[in-house]
């Protein structure tokens, strides 16, 4: 019986391990597009009203 016992505390574990990485990868993912779109949002927007042109004298 102590057998069984020990299967299902690692059958669980597995779960709860395939859990955490889908939770890991959608965390990646959120961080990725809310972290890194604005920065190419706004250096879009920059580039387009000429913030990196070399100014004119």
């Amino acid at each position: 019986m102590k057998k069984k016992k020990s299967n299902k505390i690692k059958t669980q574990s597995n779960k709860k391990n395939k859990e955490l990485g889908q939770t890991k990868n959608s965390a990646k993912l959120v961080l990725f597009v809310f972290g890194l779109g604005p920065i190419i949002g706004i250096t879009i927007f920059l580039y387009s009203k000429g913030f990196f042109n070399s100014p004119n004298m």
